[in-house]
């Protein structure tokens, strides 16, 4: 009997280990869209989901509601336990998606009301029937009062001599005393039982009675219940299509929450399948091993030939992969960096691994193989695992054979990933582009499997160090060597050598590579840092000079009150001291730059327009201006979004000095002058980050009034403006 899938993937302990978070036994498998159950598993991962209520299976319950059957009143409780459960989780208000499907579920309100003549405990509410309270209390004393009777006959002096022992002893469930023979001439009771030493048990007259009316108190509690569960069962029937949607539903949920429980108990990621035919895992660890080196590996062509030593993984690494594949298209939950894993979508998985050897059918090794393949031409984009492709005949003939198979079979959209320790089929494909090699890594100095792997490569086998490992003695390992040939020999070494090449050579790329990165991620911290440093002087210098404007402001206002010569000349020297201070930009290197790059504009990014001789026309926050090269930085190489460009802009150069003004004149100016020079002056004061100017046009005939209105209301980066009172010939426009 051939195993399942998941069984020839060594997946049966983590499937055993998954069932058990489920509420009830069902198939790991989900209808529907796994992209949509994928987020209704992603929005649960991020709330704490209470365990679920363990429920059987509701079908045949189900059933007898359809034809009008009377359900027990356990049998109820069971679907109100589903509905208690649900309306705790309407209260807890899940995240988006899952929270909506959770408040969708509206149980009715005759559904609702049944519920409310339960317990917590399943039991039929007191509170709802008193006779039930009754009944409950009278049960109580008079089982009170068959043990005290039964107590105090164990005390008795006639009855010592015949009692074996002083305690009830529990006999087809009812409490008895155990007594020798003869017991008849002191009690009157009835035998229910002997022991293995010949003595009796016995229910004395004196309790007979109390029994009996303990049957009456339940046959009363009995017909109560029947009551109930006839009522309740007959309102279920009418809802019985509600309860199934509830039982798929509870189903449902019970799918993501034991996917959820389980992940967070493991410390396992989801990956959801891609629409591709690729497979990419990084640092992934198969479940049923334990300190395993994680598996990172790209497969991207339709052929993955695993060569190598014996013993050395090549089998773990191909239920690897296939079981990756299984768990991701069943959206279960394994260990890897889900942020760089990416599996593709396959219609099926097939994995001939196991020897199809039967003596029964009358089938060799080799004879179960072509079978096994020969299904696979009724298969279409399916991921194919074949474990020792060549197991059962003749390997150089295999070699052919598979390789015609392999070429046809790849046709029909089908992935294989084949492990084989001949070189001869490797060799007939390593020339192919559609297929990837893989060798299995083996340490020589310490003659053990490394369970690494080299992608590209053809591994050696190892077979006499494997069989020097295991005991087999050097000196028949050293006979066998002499008959596999010196040249073979050679070839092996040959493998072997120029895969630790390959193996150093890509180790030092890698080295290389992340050397090279911190140098880049250093060069643009610093360069950020010397931005941010000019930036801070500018603004330093931009806020000295406003001090220094405002108190030489301050001095010539006092002059024009009264004039003093001395108070003039000190002015005068102030401003000689400034002019001799300020601080010149270092000579910095004119850029190489071109049109379409990325640039540094102060503390703004900005993308190169057009070049004309030593000025660039730059596009900057929504704006274009024209800046000098030595005024741009190249931008960091790590791409950033474009900013959207406006339908309409003005193409003029900004002169852009240490302070910008907060109001221009218009004045005279024609409409085409007084559009262009407004746009200069609105973009100098939004680099400056000023929030409101003044713009002057006067009153005149209005027309340059409407031209400001008009480009104001058009321009994007204008909240609001409004004009002086007064008719001052003036508007304020706010940034």
């Amino acid at each position: 009997m051939s195993r399942s899938l998941p069984e020839k993937l060594d997946l049966g302990d983590y499937l055993q280990s998954f069932s058990s978070f489920f509420a009830r036994p069902k198939p790991v498998a989900m209808e529907g869209d796994t992209h949509l159950h994928h987020r209704f598993i992603i929005a649960l991962s991020k709330a704490e989901i209470p365990e679920p209520p363990q429920v059987p299976e509701l079908t045949d319950r189900l059933m007898r509601l359809e034809k009008q059957g009377v359900l027990g009143l356990e049998e109820i409780f069971d679907f109100i336990r589903m509905i208690r459960y649900f309306n705790r989780l309407r209260a807890l208000g899940l995240p988006e998606p899952a929270g909506s499907w959770i408040a969708e579920i509206e149980v009715p309100d005759e559904v609702a009301q049944i519920g409310s003549f339960f317990t917590d405990e399943g039991e039929l509410n007191p509170e709802k029937e008193p006779e039930l309270a009754d009944i409950a209390e009278a049960l109580r004393r008079n089982r009170e009062s068959i043990r005290e009777t039964l107590y105090g006959l164990t005390r008795s002096e006639r009855l010592r001599d015949y009692l074996v022992d002083q305690q009830l002893h529990l006999q087809n469930g009812e409490e008895a005393l155990l007594v020798r023979g003869g017991f008849s001439s002191v009690l009157k009771a009835t035998v229910v039982g002997r022991s293995s030493g010949g003595f009796f048990y016995v229910i004395p007259e004196k309790v007979r009675s109390l029994k009996e009316r303990e049957s009456e108190l339940l046959s009363r509690r009995e017909a109560i219940h029947w009551r109930y569960a006839r009522e309740f069962s007959q309102v279920l029937h009418r809802w019985e299509r509600f309860l199934r949607y509830l039982d798929r539903q509870f189903d449902r949920f019970d799918h993501y929450q034991a996917r959820v429980r389980f992940a967070r108990a493991k410390d396992y990621e989801f990956v959801l399948p891609g629409k591709g035919r690729e497979v990419i895992l990084r640092e992934f660890a198969h479940p049923a091993l334990e300190n395993l080196v994680p598996v990172s590996i790209d497969i991207r062509r339709p052929i993955v030939l695993i060569t190598g030593v014996n013993a050395g993984g090549k089998t773990m690494l191909l239920k690897s992969i296939l079981s990756a594949v299984w768990m991701s298209r069943y959206l279960l939950p394994f260990r890897c960096n889900a942020a760089e894993t990416k599996i593709g979508h396959y219609r099926n998985i097939e994995a001939i691994i196991d020897d199809p050897q039967s003596v029964k059918n009358d089938i060799s090794t080799f004879a179960g193989r072509m079978l096994e393949f020969s299904r696979l031409f009724r298969e279409r984009e399916a991921l194919v695992g074949v474990d020792e492709i060549e197991l059962g005949t003749d390997a150089d003939e295999a070699a052919s054979l598979f390789r015609v198979l392999l070429e046809e079979l790849k046709a029909r959209e089908m992935t294989f990933i084949v492990t084989t320790h001949h070189k001869r089929l490797a060799s007939l494909l390593a020339g192919e582009e559609d297929v990837e090699l893989i060798a299995a890594l083996y340490d020589e100095e310490r003659r053990r499997p490394t369970f690494t792997y080299l992608e590209g490569t053809i591994g050696k086998s190892y077979a006499f160090e494997t069989a020097e490992r295991y005991g087999i003695p050097r000196s028949i390992v050293a006979r066998a060597r002499e008959l596999f040939g010196e040249d073979k020999e050679r070839l092996n070494e040959l493998i072997e050598h120029s895969t630790r090449l390959e193996a150093q050579m890509r180790s030092r790329i890698a080295e290389l590579e992340e050397s090279t990165e911190e140098l880049r991620r250093k060069e643009a911290r610093l360069r950020e840092l010397e931005e941010k440093m000019r930036e801070e002087q500018r603004k330093v210098l931009a806020t000295l000079e406003n001090r220094y404007n405002a108190a030489t402001k301050r001095a010539l206002a006092a002059l024009k009150k009264v004039e003093n010569a001395e108070a003039r000349r000190l002015l005068n020297e102030a401003h000689r001291h400034k002019n001799r201070a300020k601080l010149k930009e270092p000579e910095s290197e004119i850029p190489t730059l071109k049109p379409g790059d990325r640039v540094r504009y102060r503390s703004h990014t900005a993308e190169v327009l057009s070049l004309k001789e030593k000025e660039a026309m730059i596009a900057v926050d929504g704006m274009k201006m024209r800046v000098p090269l030595k005024e741009l930085r190249p931008a960091p190489e790590t791409p950033k979004p474009k900013a959207p460009r406006p339908k309409k802009s003005t193409d003029i150069r900004v002169e852009k000095g240490e302070r910008a003004a907060l109001h221009i004149k218009l004045l005279g100016m024609r409409a085409e002058e007084a559009e262009e020079a407004l746009d200069a002056f609105l973009s100098d004061a939004l680099l400056h980050g000023i929030s409101e100017v003044e713009i002057i046009h006067g009153t005149g005939t209005g027309v340059l009034a409407k031209v400001v209105s008009e480009y104001l209301k058009r321009h994007p980066k204008v909240k609001h403006f409004y004009r002086m009172p007064g008719n001052m010939g003036a508007t304020i426009a706010e940034l």
